[in-house]
């Protein structure tokens, strides 16, 4: 297993939470983290330190990446990544290039997927090509006719499929976008 690198500094979570990386990983060696669950040491946390919620998760999964506890992207559930992308088109062309199947065949290699749930505009929930794994797809219109789209892929069997999915939807994104200005 790789050991991850903080993608926060340690001047940034200094800032934030008072302690720099390398005081937050004695903290938590001395009680004794390498041997407890996520929410276990979450739970310490609150217990011990004053510090939002956000950063208990930050400082947790950070400490279970850098003690090889825990790989990049991996969640409870598997691995997850998200790709996002601004795309000059307005936000109903762009969710109806997800949501039309002809449109998406288009641009989408594997455009045979389940939506579970759509919000107008707003948010797909979507069973991926392969029934195992899920996607959550959101549209945030950003001026008339720019859309931020991101999509999150969750329940990845592995790191590698991960990282190979963060590539296909880099790829993907950037043929829908060339799709829409076409």
């Amino acid at each position: 297993m790789n050991v991850v690198e903080p993608t926060i500094s340690d001047e940034a979570v200094k800032e934030k939470t008072g302690k720099d990386w390398s005081e937050w990983f004695a903290i938590l060696d001395a009680a004794g983290a390498q041997a407890m669950a996520h929410k276990q040491i979450v739970a310490y946390l609150v217990e011990n330190h004053d510090i939002g919620a956000w950063w208990q998760q930050m400082v947790t999964v950070t400490y279970e990446q850098a003690r090889s506890l825990r790989q990049k992207h991996e969640m409870p559930s598997g691995y997850q990544i998200s790709r996002s992308r601004t795309i000059t088109a307005p936000v109903e062309r762009v969710y109806a290039a997800w949501l039309d199947s002809v449109q998406r065949a288009r641009w989408l290699t594997d455009s045979e997927f389940t939506i579970r749930k759509a919000t107008s505009n707003r948010t797909l929930r979507i069973t991926w090509v392969d029934g195992k794994t899920n996607l959550d797809v959101s549209f945030t219109a950003k001026y008339p006719e720019k859309t931020q789209i991101t999509v999150q892929h969750d329940k990845l069997p592995s790191s590698e499929d991960a990282e190979r999915m963060k590539v296909y939807w880099a790829d993907a994104l950037e043929s829908l976008e060339k799709y829409l200005i076409t």
